[in-house]
């Protein structure tokens, strides 16, 4: 996918061999610290290195420094690594992260956090309030196991159903509205469409065995089915539920059927006609624009609940202050300068991504009335689900993953009996601090 990083297994558990040295919890503490949270001067920032997310860092940037000249915020991109998160992880370690990062991965918090890498942002007297107030409800998520937020929920990218109008229409099926609803319509929409040879396959997930790739296939699913459950709740694996399995159960039909691919396809299988559905969020409108005439609806759930009731996943990015930085008071106000409204417009504007705020159709109607393509993500970011803020987080998704893709994709071991196993494999590795 366009927004996150392909590498990020090894990465993180590079970052965590590296953490083991280092002192766990998340910011300084004491009156170092409480100084800090004042001081102002110049700081640095990183920018994710998405061409579009650059063009909104410099103006953003531009913006902050016409007005405050003795603080001038310098930004750069990334800088190149196997992964942001690698490089991230190695900042910290050699205690040269810049103040902020315009590009942290949620999967990533814990492990910052146990370096000893990032700053509480309750430590500021605004913190918990301003966080809170621009993303309401949803921003409960994005609490870290000590109830403070070392994370400002930024942007999200609530994925859905993208179908190929004209795939659709070969198969005799309806473009407009189309049946996708519940498992049972979208297998035989899923089984027309591979009859009527209008793609390779219905739909085609990555079956690769990377952590991340649950977030695309299962997740949002069980998140739909669930109305709104992390993987991981109150130390404990919900995926073993019966609605978990319902999903599971779900997908192992549809690669039993050969209506999604055991195989990995290199490019974009929905762009190049390969497969006639994808889970893609926002982003992809602009990419397929002038190359698929799509269509896009929520993730089907066992029984068709209403549009306004599913949830899918957010994948979000977020921004971190990390705790190398001194003049956090600059920082802060930088944070709030940068995830005002204006500037969520405008990010909004040169992206298409969401940001993770209350009522994104209310707050920018104009851009939405000129954009209609979008309101559909609009009204979903309402109703996202983060991965869960937890101890282990990346070994986590690995376990669930493992066992997924053994029995759900490869079905080699029944779904049900996998997940139960797996289940009780997180359970411990959530236990663990």
């Amino acid at each position: 996918m366009k927004f996150r990083s392909r590498n990020l297994i090894a990465a993180l558990l590079a970052v965590g061999l590296a953490g083991t040295a280092a002192a766990c919890g998340g910011s300084d503490s004491g009156g170092d610290a409480d100084a800090a949270t004042q001081a102002r001067g110049e700081i640095t920032v990183w920018l994710s290195n998405n061409k579009e997310e650059v063009a909104w860092g410099k103006q953003m940037v531009a913006a902050w420094n016409s007005a405050h000249a003795d603080q001038k915020v310098t930004a750069q991109e990334i800088p190149t690594g196997k992964s942001s998160e690698e490089v991230i992880g190695a900042a910290i370690t050699a205690g040269n992260a810049p103040c902020l990062i315009f590009n942290t991965s949620p999967a990533s918090v814990p492990q910052f956090q146990k370096q000893g890498g990032l700053v509480a942002l309750d430590s500021f007297s605004d913190g918990k309030q301003y966080i809170e107030d621009r993303s309401g409800k949803v921003a409960e998520q994005y609490k870290s196991t000590d109830g403070k937020y070392y994370q400002l929920p930024w942007k999200a990218n609530p994925v859905m159903i993208f179908y190929n109008k004209k795939a659709f229409a070969k198969a005799g099926i309806d473009t407009a509205k189309p049946p996708l609803a519940t498992y049972d319509e979208f297998l035989a929409t899923s089984r027309k469409l591979v009859a009527a040879k209008a793609a390779n396959f219905a739909i085609w997930p990555a079956p690769s065995n990377e952590f991340y790739q649950s977030w695309f296939d299962f997740y949002p699913l069980f998140a739909a089915e669930t109305g709104g459950k992390q993987l991981v709740e109150g130390g404990k694996a919900q995926f073993a539920s019966d609605e978990g399995k319902k999903v599971a159960n779900f997908w192992r039909t549809v690669y039993a059927e050969k209506l999604a691919s055991q195989e990995k396809y290199t490019a974009d299988a929905f762009a190049d006609g390969k497969a006639a559905m994808a889970i893609v969020g926002p982003w992809a409108i602009a990419v397929y624009k002038g190359k698929v005439e799509w269509g896009a609806v929520p993730v089907p759930t066992s029984a068709a609940k209403p549009a306004s009731d599913i949830h899918t996943f957010s994948d979000a990015k977020n921004v971190a202050m990390y705790s190398a930085c001194k003049n956090r008071g600059t920082a802060w106000d930088v944070l709030k300068f940068a995830t005002s409204k204006e500037q969520d417009g405008k990010l909004l504007e040169v992206s298409g991504q969401m940001p993770i705020r209350n009522d994104v159709a209310g707050a920018y109607p104009e851009y939405f009335t000129k954009n209609p393509d979008y309101k559909s993500f609009a009204d979903q970011a309402a109703r996202t689900v983060e991965v869960p803020n937890v101890a282990n987080s990346i070994e986590i998704w690995q376990t669930f993953r493992d066992a997924y893709s053994k029995s759900v994709i490869f079905g080699q071991q029944d779904p049900g009996a996998a997940l139960d196993g797996a289940a009780q494999k997180v359970d411990q590795l959530a236990a663990q601090s």
